[in-house]
């Protein structure tokens, strides 16, 4: 995708979380921390917890991040899987999974689903991935995906169903928005997903 439409989803993120009332984020699958240093600046934010499970990526976060200046949240990276729960992770106010689940193949979709909603259990879950539909707009190719790292890349029904099984199965609502773009038959070029867990307030 293109650096306006990543600002622009990065933006959509932030407002999304700040919303949620969020004191406490996640940010699951941080890469070089792009959406940790926006988050960092919001106020109201008290900590914010990159995980990545690429060491190169998490070191250029780090480097990154170390030009922070004082007075921002509390800022933490870690390298780790986001297939298993971690009890140290529990707890947060919200997750965000920005581009990150067409990365991975479909039994870690799986396994992600039970370590993130099923064991640590944010208050909410914010999880956005390109659209498929959209894909003719950016001139990829039926027989491609937009990266060659993806695994998949879903339409905006297919999307639907998956976010309304797990928040079916987790005890969680769920909502779908387009973002990133709003052509009138194909959407925008990502699409969100915001998960909130049953106990919290709308």
């Amino acid at each position: 995708m293109t650096t306006i439409l990543h600002e622009e989803r990065l933006a959509t993120v932030v407002a999304t979380v700040t919303e949620t009332g969020a004191r406490t984020v996640l940010d699951l699958g941080c890469g070089d921390g792009d959406l940790v240093l926006r988050l960092a600046g919001v106020a109201g934010i008290g900590r914010v917890t990159g995980i990545e499970i690429d060491a190169e990526r998490l070191r250029r976060a780090q480097t990154r991040l170390a030009g922070l200046p004082a007075g921002r949240a509390r800022v933490q990276l870690a390298c780790a899987s986001l297939t298993q729960a971690h009890s140290n992770l529990a707890g947060y106010d919200c997750a965000c999974l920005v581009e990150v689940i067409e990365h991975l193949p479909q039994a870690d979709i799986n396994r992600l689903e039970r370590a993130l909603f099923g064991g640590m259990r944010p208050g909410h879950v914010i999880v956005t991935t390109p659209n498929a539909e959209y894909n003719p707009v950016l001139g990829v190719p039926p027989h491609r995906f937009r990266h060659p790292d993806h695994h998949f890349e879903w339409d905006r029904a297919r999307f639907a169903r998956w976010g309304r099984g797990v928040a079916a199965r987790n005890g969680y609502t769920v909502t779908f928005r387009d973002i990133c773009g709003a052509h009138p038959d194909l959407g925008g070029a990502s699409q969100m997903a915001v998960f909130r867990r049953g106990d919290q307030s709308p």
